[in-house]
Parts: structure tokens; C-alpha cells; sequence
């Protein structure tokens, strides 16, 4: 298709399917492979000291990805332990403090105002110490937040920074495709829709996968739309599909998505 842009070499193949398969059981849909990406943010904006993947490599949920730079994150938490240490201490302080005057009352030799004193410091210190604990847990946590795991089994895609390099908070310092089942977004013909639903075997044709796919339809649009979105003419528009995912069940591991893709579906027996 010399000339044309993406988007009308799509549409073209779009009209093209929505008019194969009408002279036997088979309907002859093209689309593209995809799969879900898995972006690592940093939480931070902070040095990347550490990468401890590659490009391609099969990681596991958990697996450690990267790591940044974590010197202000330990010394935010050994500020903490040394407030939970101070605070500690107040809190035992206070406590004894308080038992000697609880003591001293009973003996009636201490006012009833210095024993509600002494309680109500050992409450302010018992409440530092809550403060205290909860902000070592949090600085703790921001430490580990400095290494970066995978939140899912995958495949490496992208790693867009390299060691040395300081990431902006939130930005990207890696992509994984999800090692879930990839699948290929089509759309049906509405004459041709009836009797598809999710579960309907499919088989699916690659470039470059010596073999067909087996696959079948994860899903239907519940509602019609106009195809192509960016309808060549005004014939174009009089087409209603019906946008359906067909997820692949023996596709290659490392299968990228943006592939085109053919698939086949048998409507005959679904009649």
C-alpha cells in the first residue's frame, strides 16, 4: 500500500476482512498482537546506582529490577531509630515517674494536681513513642522502596535509563510485557457477529511464527462502533463491527505486541 499512511493501510485491511469468509464457515479477521505492559516507576527522584537485568531476560514476581541511589533514605532511617531511642527512653521515664507518684498519693503525700500531672506526661510520652515507631516503619519502607521488583512475572521490554543516571520521580525505569497470555484486538463484522461469544475456539497465523496459534475469544464489545475510526469515505462508514479480543493460549513467551496478526474463526458451527 505505497502512498498511504498507518492509519489507512489499517482501515484498508480492516474493510478487507470485514468482506473475506462469506462464501464458507470461516471468518478471516486481522488485527494486532498485545499484551500488557508493566511500567516500574520510581517512587523518587533519585540516582540509579544499579541494574540488575537485562533487555529480554524472563524475570519473576519479586525478582529485584534496579536499584537508587538509597544514602538519604539510611540516613533518614538512622534519624528515626535515634528518635525512637530518645522516645523510649521519655516513655520509661515517664512511666516510673508516674508509679513513684501513683504511690506517693496512695501514702497521701503527693497533690491529687502532681499525680495527674505525672499521668498526663506519661500519655504525651507514650503517644511520642507511637509517633516515633510509625516514622521508623515509614523511612524504613522508603528504603526498600529504592529497590524496584517486579510486580509480575514477565519479559524485560524496556530499560530506559542506564547506571548513572538520575530518574525523575515517576519516571520509567522499566518495562515489562506480563507474561500473561498475549491477545489480538479484531473486529467483527456485525452481520457476522452472531453467535461469537467468549470461548470460541480461533486459530491465529504470525509472520515470522512457522506455525498457527491456537487462541480463542476472550470478549465482545456489547455495543457496535463505525470502522474505520478514520473512515476513507463516506461508503466507509456504513460498517458496524464489534471490537473482540482473541487471547492466544500456545503463543511464543517473548511474542511482542504490534504484530499483525490474521485470525480465523469457524461461525458455522456457532450457527
Amino acid at each position: 500500500m505505497r502512498g498511504t499512511t498507518r492509519p489507512q493501510a489499517v482501515a484498508a485491511l480492516i474493510l478487507l476482512a470485514c468482506a473475506c469468509g462469506r462464501d464458507d464457515g470461516d471468518l478471516l479477521l486481522v488485527g494486532t498482537v498485545e499484551r500488557t505492559l508493566v511500567e516500574l516507576a520510581a517512587p523518587v527522584s533519585e540516582t540509579l546506582v544499579e541494574l540488575r537485568v537485562e533487555r529480554g531476560q524472563h524475570v519473576q514476581a519479586g525478582e529485584p529490577i534496579a536499584r537508587l541511589d538509597p544514602v538519604l533514605a539510611d540516613a533518614e532511617v538512622a534519624g528515626a531509630e535515634a528518635r525512637l531511642a530518645g522516645a523510649r527512653s521519655a516513655a520509661a521515664i515517664a512511666a516510673n515517674d508516674l508509679e513513684r507518684f501513683t504511690g506517693l498519693r496512695r501514702a497521701q503525700v503527693a497533690a491529687q494536681h502532681d499525680f495527674e500531672s505525672a499521668q498526663l506526661a506519661r500519655d504525651e510520652a507514650a503517644a511520642r513513642l507511637r509517633e516515633a515507631e510509625a516514622l521508623l516503619v515509614a523511612s524504613r519502607h522508603r528504603v526498600e522502596e529504592r529497590t524496584l521488583r517486579a510486580p509480575v512475572a514477565g519479559i524485560v521490554d524496556q530499560l530506559p535509563f542506564d547506571v548513572g543516571e538520575r530518574v525523575p520521580a515517576g519516571g520509567i525505569v522499566c518495562v515489562l510485557l506480563d507474561a500473561a497470555e498475549p491477545w489480538i484486538r479484531v473486529w467483527i463484522p456485525e452481520q457476522r457477529a452472531v453467535g461469537i461469544k467468549p470461548g470460541h475456539p480461533a486459530v491465529a497465523t504470525i509472520d515470522g511464527i512457522g506455525r498457527p496459534l491456537a487462541g480463542q475469544v476472550l470478549d465482545v464489545a456489547r455495543e457496535p462502533e463505525f470502522t474505520p475510526h478514520f473512515a476513507l469515505t463516506e461508503r466507509d462508514r456504513v460498517h458496524l463491527v464489534y471490537e473482540a479480543r482473541i487471547a492466544l493460549t500456545d503463543a511464543p513467551p517473548d511474542l511482542r505486541p504490534g504484530l499483525p496478526a490474521e485470525v480465523r474463526l469457524d461461525v458455522a458451527s456457532s450457527s
